[in-house]
């Protein structure tokens, strides 16, 4: 069986978008809300709702160019964690109305993103999912979560990897002697 456009991205893009959900509830119970909606990794990267949004903008934006429909608007104007678990939510709804069939044969369509300078890059569908759309999400994602960990959130590895749940394959206990 072939990997289609759709169980390469949709899946994918939902799981971790609802990981960045429960990453907020985490902090929300750790740390002052306050301190950390403004945090940054460096001074000259944007924030942690900067990165949210981003990320929120890169599933989003890139799904709809691959199904050739308009995406939803949503400005960034998020200022509070139950903000930005809403847009997770928005992002993710809108995700759920995409079905295969749109974007079955996307791989090869044109899509074309330009840059407010001008600049940009003209792709088939299959490189702009893999080779821009799906590393410039997840490069918004890991620096949401590296943002929370420099915070000193108790986030992990299980937490950027909940959607999986827990491990399905458990050792046999070990036989007495």
């Amino acid at each position: 069986m072939a990997l289609s456009m759709y169980d390469v991205s949709i899946p994918v893009l939902i799981n971790m978008l609802g990981n960045m959900k429960a990453w907020l509830d985490k902090a929300a119970a750790q740390k002052n809300e306050a301190d950390l909606v403004d945090a940054r990794l460096i001074a000259d990267m944007r924030p942690l709702t900067a990165q949210f949004q981003s990320a929120s903008d890169s599933a989003k934006n890139g799904i709809a160019r691959l199904a050739g429909i308009e995406s939803p608007s949503m400005p960034d104007t998020e200022t509070s964690f139950a903000e930005l678990r809403e847009r997770c939510d928005k992002t993710i709804a809108f995700l759920k109305t995409i079905t295969p069939a749109q974007l079955n044969g996307s791989e090869t369509r044109e899509v074309e993103i330009r840059f407010p300078s001008g600049h940009g890059y003209r792709f088939t569908g299959l490189d702009y999912l893999t080779k821009f759309m799906l590393p410039n999400f997840f490069f918004h994602v890991q620096t949401a979560y590296a943002i929370l960990r420099a915070q000193g959130v108790d986030v992990g590895k299980q937490d950027y990897l909940m959607h999986m749940g827990m491990p399905n394959i458990v050792p046999e206990p070990a036989a007495s002697a």
